[in-house]
This record gives C-alpha cells, structure tokens and sequence, in this order.
C-alpha cells in the first residue's frame, strides 16, 4: 500500500500528531514488533556512546526509554520530544523538555553525549539536525543514533520486507493505529543512503563518524565524535 509521506511543515505538523495517538500503545508495540530486540538495540546504543559520566541528550525521546537507561548507568540525561502526548506517557524520573530538535533550548556546547533512537527520519531537515548536535556538543561530545536500516543481504532483505512493510502495519491496525504503523515502516523512504548520512555529520564538524548494523542490517547506528 503506497503511503503518502508529508514535507516540510506539513510533516512536523503531522508526525507530531500521529505520535501523540500512538503514545498510550507506544511501548506494548515497540516490544511487539521489534520481537523484543529494542533493548538490546539500547544498550549497543549506550554503549558506543563511550562515556561513563557527563550531560546526555536524548533527542526524539518518547516515553524515556534511552533516558530511563542512561540514568541507570550512571549519566545524567535529559530528554526532548515534540510530541506532548509521548512526553505525558513517559515513565522516567529524568527531566523531559517538549521542544523542536531542530532548535534546543540548550546552550552552545552544554552536553557530553546526545542520543536518539528510530527518530531521524521523522526530522524535517537531517543536515540542520547534524548541526544542531554539533552546536550543543562540547568538543569531544559523542553521539550515538539509532535507526532502521535495509538489510543489504538480498535474503534478509526479503524476510525484512515482509515483516516490517507488511506485519507491522497489521499488527498496528489490530492494536493500535493503522495509519500510524503504515506510515512508519514508509518513513525509512526519508532516510539518505548510508554515506550520505555519514558526510551530512561530517560536514556538520563530526569526526570518526561509523555506521554498525544489527539484527541482519535492519538497524543502524551512527556513532561519532564532535570535533
């Protein structure tokens, strides 16, 4: 099924708003459809970040699930989300601040590390993300970005194909919302190759930018440092 996918203004006005029906199934689903693996995704996530004490980002956070796990290890985090109805269902003790992504309430150079997780392509603009991190990173800050992918395996490919394109959005309908779980397999249309991603963080002053795969390429994750 051929799903329209909004530009522009018309985008953040729409993402926004389908977040914030979905947020109360938000997590059931997560667990649901990523057959449980999202976590372990986290923690790969947490991880790269590489740092064991400081100021953490999570950017896009949604209910606080990267939030809820760096304060585990010890890092201070906060979290920032568009969307009110995600933040409202957010089960955390971190600070949640609602604000654009693009354009943080946070001073040049105030965090040590800033995450995020399944949000890139619901950006409007991924090369003004990638500066807006580097503007808010200390020198030496670190990010760590986690995303769905293509599986590169033509096999794999296929089974991806299958599950993501065509069970989730079932599922969603049968437990959620329909257009919602339609649209977010769609989405990954938004994403730019996987090396015209690394040179959009590059450009924006990144430095030892990487690009690991999980679960047979179906997830990526951008590690980086800020220069």
């Amino acid at each position: 099924m051929t799903v329209n996918l909004p530009t522009g203004d018309e985008k953040r006005t729409t993402v926004t708003a389908m977040f914030d029906r979905v947020a109360p199934s938000y997590d059931k689903l997560n667990r649901l459809i990523s057959l449980g693996q999202d976590r372990r995704w986290r923690r790969h996530t947490i991880d790269s970040l590489a740092i064991t004490t400081g100021r953490v980002l999570d950017l896009a956070c949604g209910t606080g699930d990267l939030c809820r796990e760096l304060g585990d290890r010890g890092l201070t985090a906060i979290g920032f989300d568009l969307s009110p109805g995600m933040l409202q269902y957010a089960a955390v003790t971190t600070p949640l601040v609602r604000a654009d992504t693009l354009r943080l309430p946070v001073a040049d150079g105030a965090a040590d590390g800033i995450t995020c997780g399944f949000a890139l392509r619901n950006f409007t603009d991924l090369g003004a993300f990638a500066r807006e991190c580097a503007r808010v990173l200390r020198p030496g800050g670190r990010i760590a970005l986690l995303d769905a992918s293509e599986p590169a395996n033509p096999i794999m490919r296929a089974g991806h194909t299958i599950w993501f394109r065509h069970a989730v959005p079932r599922i969603g309908g049968w437990l959620g919302d329909a257009q919602a779980y339609r649209y977010l397999p769609a989405s990954t249309a938004y994403l730019p190759t996987p090396d015209a991603l690394l040179d959009l963080f590059t450009a924006a002053g990144f430095t030892d930018i990487r690009r690991r795969t999980f679960t047979g390429g179906a997830v990526q994750l951008i590690t980086g440092s800020r220069t």
